[in-house]
């Protein structure tokens, strides 16, 4: 494939692609935060994190590559003032049994990983935190361990407090954590929050009923003294963190079934009291059916409406092309980014990056699109799978840049929305 190959969307409406990187080879990435002309991108499958010079989007350059402890991932990561903020887990994908994806979307119950002994843990768990007042060159300042699987996903936007999901030894799940980072040497978890059912060392069972999926937290957004977050097949949960040492909860909603869950991200508008949530698509196919992105009137904190869903795109048939066909991430309005209550950017994995316009709340209608190329070959080390696209992540700089990911292997796409 020829770089003018590369610039060729297979659709697009509204945008157009102005760049590409391999990342140095390493060509699958999960979480991109970009800042001051740099993108740092977590790998799902290369097992570290890659930092590409993008002051030119036309033509980003890989500057360097951090790798991680053996067995550990560090798909997610966060980005603000100087500091990097990096989950370290468990490299789940290398699990014989997560060669069936099903396998890792099925309810937990205390033994997703917990079966181990912590002597005999062989990965590292917690997060590492990344001096990068040189962007290019990432110097690691401290690391907060967790007894257990490790962290999943952080939100940091600067300042003493950081949230994180974590699975603790003892816990189900993924759970709900609130961090100091007084001292960026030595960040300390000071609170915890976790629906009833999940604390198994304490005796709790769950409600809910177990063939349902997995109850667990992927991760919070948080505005004004509430996390927002998104509890896989749990849904939405919304906590009060005014007292970061006992976060308390304010309202759950569960919508799993009819619909089937998987929640990936829910992303206030406060200026609106909107309040957008999106469903993940973890199956090829649509196996898991129809999962959308959710408008809620969130006018009452206590008692958030389901007000409409986005439509799905509809441009040509993306079930038959293979993969999965869903919704997986949105552009979530950092500080320093471009932060819109109107224009959503969302990331639908083989139909890659969609962008919509919520002026109408109550009808939410699609206004630019870009399917970047699909790879030639894959990152991902799971057999059988489809070398289709899966576009993981997109980040908006302020000047409406779109820098999209991809978990399986089509390397960093660098796209411009011309609405």
């Amino acid at each position: 494939m020829t770089d003018t190959d590369l610039l060729k969307p297979s659709y697009s409406r509204n945008m157009r692609l102005i760049g590409h990187s391999d990342q140095a080879g390493r060509s699958d990435g999960q979480q991109i935060m970009v800042r001051n002309g740099y993108a740092y991108i977590g790998h799902v499958c290369s097992k570290g994190f890659s930092v590409v010079d993008v002051r030119d989007p036309t033509r980003p350059k890989t500057v360097n590559y951090v790798q991680n402890p053996s067995n550990t991932w560090s798909l997610h990561l966060q980005v603000h003032d100087d500091l990097l903020l990096l989950v370290h887990g468990r490299d789940m994908f290398s699990q014989p049994e997560m060669a069936d994806e099903r396998n890792y979307y099925k309810p937990k119950s205390g033994t997703h990983g917990h079966e181990e002994a912590p002597r005999a843990r062989n990965w590292s768990a917690g997060m590492a935190v990344f001096d990068i007042s040189k962007p290019a060159e990432p110097r690691q300042i401290g690391f907060m361990p967790v007894d257990g699987v490790g962290l999943h996903r952080i939100w940091y936007v600067g300042g003493r407090w950081a949230y994180a999901s974590a699975m603790i030894e003892g816990f189900s799940d993924y759970i709900l954590v609130t961090i100091d980072m007084q001292d960026p040497a030595k960040p300390q978890i000071v609170g915890r929050y976790w629906l009833p059912g999940m604390n198994l060392a304490a005796g709790e069972t769950a409600n809910w009923p177990l063939e349902r999926g997995r109850y667990g937290l992927h991760h919070a957004v948080v505005a004004d003294d509430i996390a927002y977050c998104a509890w896989r097949d749990g849904c939405l949960v919304t906590v009060d963190v005014a007292d970061k040492s006992n976060p308390k909860p304010i309202v759950h909603r569960n919508w799993s079934p009819p619909f089937g869950g998987g929640t990936h991200n829910c992303l206030p508008l406060p200026d609106r009291d909107l309040l957008i949530v999106l469903d993940e698509a973890v199956l090829d196919g649509m196996e898991d059916g129809f999962k959308p992105i959710w408008v809620f009137d969130n006018q009452v904190k206590s008692n958030p409406i389901s007000i409409a869903t986005f439509p799905q795109p509809n441009d040509r048939d993306y079930v038959a092309i293979g993969g999965h066909f869903g919704p997986h991430n949105i552009h979530e309005n950092r500080p320093g980014s471009f932060q819109s209550s109107t224009l959503i950017f969302a990331t639908y994995q083989n139909a890659g990056v969609r962008v919509y316009d919520i002026s109408d709340q109550f009808r939410p209608v699609e206004v630019g699109a870009c399917v970047p190329p699909a790879p030639k070959k894959l990152v991902d080390p799971r057999p059988n799978r489809p070398v289709v696209l899966h576009s993981a992540d997109v980040f908006v700089d302020r000047n409406g840049i779109c820098y999209c990911t991809d978990w399986s292997g089509a390397g960093l796409y660098i796209m411009e929305y011309k609405g």
